[in-house]
């Protein structure tokens, strides 16, 4: 049965997922900030400019991003409406830093010390009085817009910290407000998630690895993400002993939360929340998601138990780039990636959009990142997967288009400690 699903966007994170929902659904498509990504997904979806007008249609309302859309989404759901989104906790639980970290503590959970601060010179003395290795990273109500201040040490007496401190204060002093440095232990770097309709988390649970840095080996620097390796599991102890230990302070969320963790043989160490869709994490689970999008999302939002029908094995799915992602160049990107036609030698399978309109029926860069696609594959084995993906890959020519060529790798090494520890086991 089709249904109304009308998304409310911050940043147009979103046109992916509503694109997937429109082929078998009515999908309108609102963005707040109306900035120079307004043209991205243009062509796939119906655009609105108001969405206080179709709140009656909608069956469901999708919000994608945290940055206050929690408060919206709980007072939509006071009026009746089914909302998938967060709720004005579960928005702190990520923009928030130490309150998510708290609020594992207060839930039983293992956390790493940390301690937050909002003086520059107040922390390089910390580091000096209590040398270790230490990462920076970005706290508070702020959060997302100053993420690129994540450093980790790899000093054990904290020198390196205490030379990026230096940097930090002489160059961002008055715009970061609020900042926190944490222990740094040696581990894997792997997440764990579910979704959840508001009482409880549906089953099978997600695993992921992410691959931040932009080259291969995990060298270069941090891009947020250049693709994410998963695989579909009953709770296990990882999820267990972390995330579900959560279940019931998170009632009236309704969405995908994931925890992202640090493992080793002595624990798991959550870092941090991601109480939304991840980006491209939600394109590369709707490859392996059998059930009907729609209909899932429906009764995820009704509070209904869904059951979720997934495909086994794993799946992959690699980010495809143009200059000058990741960085911030408006006009280099102007002159090098904008307008890109997206050639496909065969057909389209796979190819999740991002950063993409669609004109005359090509797919053409828009927006501003040079984010482009998330390329996905599934199979039984992390090989197969990986194969498809790449074969994909294979069949798409963007000018100077750019990836990692070794998403997925982690896992032949990760995995097998992962299991060896016990962490994977029901």
């Amino acid at each position: 049965m089709p249904r109304n699903f009308l998304f409310i966007s911050l940043d147009n994170l979103s046109g992916d997922v509503a694109w997937q929902l429109s082929k078998e659904n009515n999908v309108k498509y609102y963005q707040k900030n109306q900035d120079e990504d307004l043209d991205v997904a243009n062509g796939f979806i119906e655009k609105v400019s108001n969405y206080e007008e179709f709140l009656d249609w909608a069956d469901v309302i999708i919000f994608d991003d945290t940055l206050g859309q929690g408060k919206l989404a709980d007072e939509l759901r006071k009026k009746g409406k089914l909302v998938v989104g967060g709720t004005v906790y579960s928005d702190r639980l990520e923009d928030d830093r130490s309150f998510g970290q708290e609020e594992l503590k207060a839930a039983g959970v293992n956390i790493l010390p940390y301690k937050d601060f909002t003086s520059f010179d107040e922390a390089i003395q910390h580091v000096k009085d209590n040398p270790q290795a230490y990462v920076i990273k970005p706290t508070g109500q702020t959060e997302a817009s100053t993420k690129g201040i994540l450093f980790i040490g790899e000093q054990t007496n904290g020198s390196d910290v205490i030379h990026v401190l230096n940097d930090y204060k002489d160059a961002w002093a008055e715009s970061i407000p609020q900042f926190q440095l944490q222990k740094k232990i040696s581990g894997i770097e792997v997440a764990v998630g579910a979704f959840y309709d508001g009482h409880r988390f549906i089953y099978p649970i997600n695993v992921n690895f992410e691959h931040k840095k932009l080259f291969n080996g995990n060298i270069g620097p941090d891009t947020g993400e250049m693709g994410t390796s998963m695989f579909w599991s009953s709770p296990n102890k990882m999820f267990n002993d972390t995330l579900n230990k959560m279940e019931k302070k998170l009632k009236g969320y309704v969405g995908y939360m994931d925890l992202n963790c640090i493992v080793n043989e002595e624990g798991i160490f959550p870092l941090e929340f991601t109480s939304r869709f991840g980006y491209p994490t939600i394109f590369i689970q709707m490859d392996g998601i059998i059930s009907p999008l729609g209909e899932f999302f429906y009764e995820l939002a009704a509070g209904n138990n869904p059951k979720l029908e997934v495909k086994p094995g794993f799946q992959v799915g690699v980010r495809i780039v143009v200059p000058p992602f990741p960085f911030n160049d408006k006009e280099t990107f102007n002159v090098k990636s904008k307008g890109s036609v997206i050639y496909f030698k065969k057909n389209k399978e796979g190819a999740h959009i991002e950063d993409v309109k669609l004109v005359r029926n090509k797919w053409i860069v828009a927006g501003t990142s040079g984010v482009v696609l998330t390329v996905c594959g599934t199979g039984i084995s992390m090989k197969d997967a990986q194969s498809q993906a790449y074969s994909r890959i294979n069949n798409i020519n963007i000018p100077r288009m750019y990836y990692r060529t070794d998403i997925g790798d982690r896992w032949y090494e990760d995995g097998d400690k992962l299991h060896s520890w016990g962490y994977l086991r029901s």
